[in-house]
């Protein structure tokens, strides 16, 4: 067996345990809840190690897309993953995530092998301080899944003030706690970090849960070497609140100024 109290907590919870050629069994650990059930962001990443680690894998990810069907207990699951076409350069996956009878949620994936291409970025990384230059945020006892990671905001931090901010944008540097070497699944993970806009644009908090969030990935290997165990610089935004429903738009930047994956979500939220 071997000793988990030497695994990364993030490891710990994206584990999971073969089944069938084509299913998995997991579990979150307490290490990762949310306020109901656990961090959404963890279960995507289990959702996309469930296809990177299946034997008909090829190439990395370049989209992926989580839709939650209902509430996910702090319980067990079971995940299938199942291959629907091969290409030249890319494959398509879909995931189902269930507990009990219940679906909890549904994903699709396209993983591709890039190739060797002309480049250009037009979107240009926010400016920021150096993660260096900014305290660590004063996290409170509970969710435990924000102690995962080190947050350092630039601006639209959670304050509570119950005044209304002037937008709903934040920018902060974050990474694991303990610190991790990034990868595809703490990419994926940290592209659903950041807090529900309507909690930053309405400074209190509320009922609000993901509906559905699909990342892009912009990194290859070379990139998350790179990167290391170094902070990313998250910077996200709502569009619109309307009638129970608000979108999120974010990007996650390299401190080389590189893009590393980009997102968007909807929310549903209550008063």
């Amino acid at each position: 067996m071997p000793d988990n109290s030497q695994i990364h907590p993030f490891n710990q919870a994206v584990e999971l345990v073969p089944t069938s050629p084509y299913t998995y069994q997991g579990h979150i650990p307490e290490s990762y809840a949310n306020m109901v059930g656990p961090f959404g962001g963890i279960i995507v990443a289990v959702i996309l190690n469930g296809i990177l680690s299946h034997k008909e894998r090829q190439g990395n990810p370049i989209s992926l897309t989580v839709n939650f069907a209902g509430p996910i207990a702090d319980a067990p699951y079971d995940l299938a993953v199942r291959l629907m076409r091969t290409n030249r350069s890319n494959q398509h996956w879909i995931a189902e995530l269930t507990q009990g009878s219940q679906v909890a949620a549904t994903a699709t994936a396209v993983l591709a092998i890039r190739q060797e291409t002309w480049m250009m970025s037009e979107a240009r990384a926010p400016d920021a301080p150096r993660p260096e230059e900014i305290e660590s945020w004063p996290a409170p006892p509970v969710p435990q899944w924000i102690h995962r990671y080190d947050f350092k905001f630039i601006r639209g931090e959670l304050t509570l003030s119950d005044q209304l901010a002037k937008d709903s944008e934040s920018l902060l540097w974050v990474r694991d706690t303990p610190e991790r070497m990034l990868d595809f699944l703490s990419l994926a993970a940290i592209s659903d970090v950041f807090f529900p806009r309507v909690f930053i644009r309405r400074q209190q908090l509320g009922v609000a849960s993901t509906v559905s969030i699909t990342t892009h990935f912009h990194a290859d290997y070379s990139s998350l070497e790179r990167q290391a165990n170094r902070p990313i610089l998250a910077f996200a935004r709502g569009q619109r609140f309307h009638r129970g429903y608000f979108d999120q738009v974010a990007e996650l930047w390299s401190d080389e100024g590189d893009l590393l994956a980009s997102s968007i979500q909807m929310v549903y939220f209550k008063d």
